[in-house]
């Protein structure tokens, strides 16, 4: 007998969709959490086992670990895990409560002196991170951590002191942004798609966009990849897409690019999906794990970006 708010099935389903190529990778590969995320997302499956799946990840501190960012494994509690654990708790409507109080109470006790949040804690010391997550004894404020948190919580309409801090950081770091970093600009959208001052945010979304574009971030012609640098610091063949800046298309980021330029995109993030049904983590890999665990989310956010634009999955 199934579970109670378990998945949904059909009776049939057309063979061979890029969904249902995706189901099977990930019933084959994935961990239970993005098993349970996947079913929710297309399978109609219910909220309560996505939440039960991710309570695993769970702290007595209100963070996360357990490498549910699985480039940061060991038990500890990080700002990059939580920011995880608050994508999935957005992602199935339960992004409030008692259980983002206590989300936000963490998220105080680690915040430096600005009151945002740094990408990674002294604490990951002696525990295995990949070699671009860099673990210092005094780590700065990053809005690659900060910016997709404060952009989740105004979203969900989540009210707590620390917001008022991590929100002023964000402006500024947006404001000063100044970079060849495509996942600060990423971060930076979805603080913008979410921001309370909406003009505030177009106008920043509208500087920042001429600024992926002068910088060429962003590969606009799949077909002609050596015309677009990657960034410094990235691995080889590491490029940034429309679709990668504009999940969705009220994104503000999605004014950046023209129609034609998104089609392009969208197809190329079609067509990406590999013989095993899921799609490929396009950052260095360093470790077998980590790199077969980032693939299920990796494979539901192309899912997801793809439907979003009306693109048939299945």
């Amino acid at each position: 007998m199934a579970e109670s708010g378990g998945p949904s099935l059909p009776s049939a389903r057309p063979a061979h969709t890029p969904l249902l190529r995706a189901e099977r990778f990930v019933w084959l590969t994935a961990r239970v959490l993005e098993q349970r995320l996947f079913a929710h997302r297309f399978l109609n499956g219910g909220a309560d086992p996505v939440e039960r799946a991710l309570d695993a990840y769970r702290n007595e501190d209100g963070g996360y670990g357990h490498a549910l960012e699985p480039d940061l494994r060991g038990p500890v509690s990080q700002p990059l895990h939580t920011a995880r654990a608050l994508h999935v708790l957005d992602a199935v409507g339960r992004c409030g409560g008692q259980r983002v109080e206590r989300v936000c109470r963490y998220l105080t006790s680690v915040s430096t002196a600005d009151g945002a949040l740094p990408a990674v804690c002294p604490s990951q010391s002696g525990y295995p991170a990949a070699p671009f997550v860099p673990v210092v004894d005094d780590p700065p404020s990053e809005l690659l951590a900060t910016g997709p948190v404060v952009g989740l919580l105004h979203r969900n309409e989540v009210w707590h002191a620390w917001l008022f801090r991590a929100t002023d950081f964000c402006w500024q770091a947006v404001d000063a942004l100044e970079t060849s970093h495509p996942h600060e600009v990423e971060a930076a959208v979805a603080f913008l798609d979410a921001a309370p001052d909406r003009a505030r945010a177009e106008a920043a979304a509208d500087r920042l966009g001429r600024l992926v574009r002068e910088r060429r971030l962003a590969a606009l012609d799949p077909d002609r990849l050596d015309a677009y640098p990657v960034a410094p610091g990235y691995a080889p063949g590491e490029h940034h897409f429309p679709h990668d800046f504009a999940h969705t298309p009220d994104s503000l980021a999605r004014a950046w690019f023209t129609d034609e330029e998104m089609a392009r995109s969208l197809d190329f993030l079609a067509a990406e999906q590999e013989e095993d049904g899921g799609w490929p983590v396009r950052r260095r890999p360093w470790a077998p794990a980590p790199a077969l665990e980032a693939r299920a989310g990796v494979t539901i956010e192309a899912l997801r970006t793809l439907r979003a634009y009306g693109r048939y999955v299945g």
